[in-house]
């Protein structure tokens, strides 16, 4: 399997993941003497503080996206090792899917969660059981949100930049899936529209059964993502 990268982009972020964390610790520090030397600026010393607060808290949860070890992009090239160079993993091409893999039967775009806990399926969406860990983590874990319509919104995009990136008539398949990255993850996947997993099982869930991209569109397909993608 090949690999391409934007490393240039997770450098960029870890930068600026570093400097809000490091602005923001000086800013509360900057409250607390401006709070001892000058008491009659209470006012100017909330907004220092909160703001501290709120820059701080920004950069750990970029922190824990573009610093904190396994990335999802490590974690990805992991589990789908192995796969013959008919496969391509793309990480955070300049639009659309942050991780896009192109194999002989089409477009699987994945869409991560990093967090860890218990995640079911209930009532249409995904749901994490809130415990005093995940309550404290609130501010600086990545937010569960939504993945199954972020998956689908994501796969919709990307067929719109192919109808016009791609000659009249190419139909391409994109299979988007969600990859819960966190070894203490647990899912209960009852129900699930999409295919929803853990990277151990994510080669197992890639679709087989569908024919195989005529050579002339994987080549196109190939080279328009090695460009930067569709869009």
């Amino acid at each position: 399997m090949k690999v391409i990268i934007d490393r240039d982009r997770i450098r960029r972020r870890a930068q600026a993941s570093h400097a809000a964390s490091l602005g923001g610790l000086l800013t509360m520090l900057a409250s607390v003497a401006v709070s001892l030397f000058r008491p009659d600026l209470a006012t100017l010393t909330l907004v220092m503080l909160l703001a501290g607060f709120a820059a701080a808290s920004i950069g750990i949860y970029f922190a824990n996206r573009w610093v904190k070890k396994p990335r999802p992009e490590e974690v990805l090239d992991q589990a789908l090792k192995g796969l013959d160079d008919h496969h391509r993993l793309y990480h955070y091409l300049p639009k659309g899917s942050d991780h896009l893999l192109l194999t002989p039967r089409g477009l699987v775009p994945l869409i991560t969660r990093s967090g860890e806990g218990e995640y079911s399926y209930a009532d249409g969406r995904w749901k994490q059981r809130i415990t005093m860990g995940k309550a404290l983590r609130f501010f600086v874990e990545e937010p569960l949100g939504d993945p199954i319509v972020e998956a689908r919104a994501v796969a919709d995009r990307l067929a719109a930049c192919l109808r016009s990136a791609l000659p009249e008539g190419s139909s391409v398949p994109i299979h988007p899936m969600v990859v819960f990255t966190h070894p203490a993850a647990s899912l209960d996947r009852k129900g699930n529209p999409l295919p929803v997993c853990q990277p151990k099982q994510l080669k197992g869930e890639l679709p087989k059964i569908l024919p195989s991209l005529k050579s002339e569109l994987y080549e196109q397909l190939r080279e328009l993502l090695d460009r930067g993608g569709p869009c």
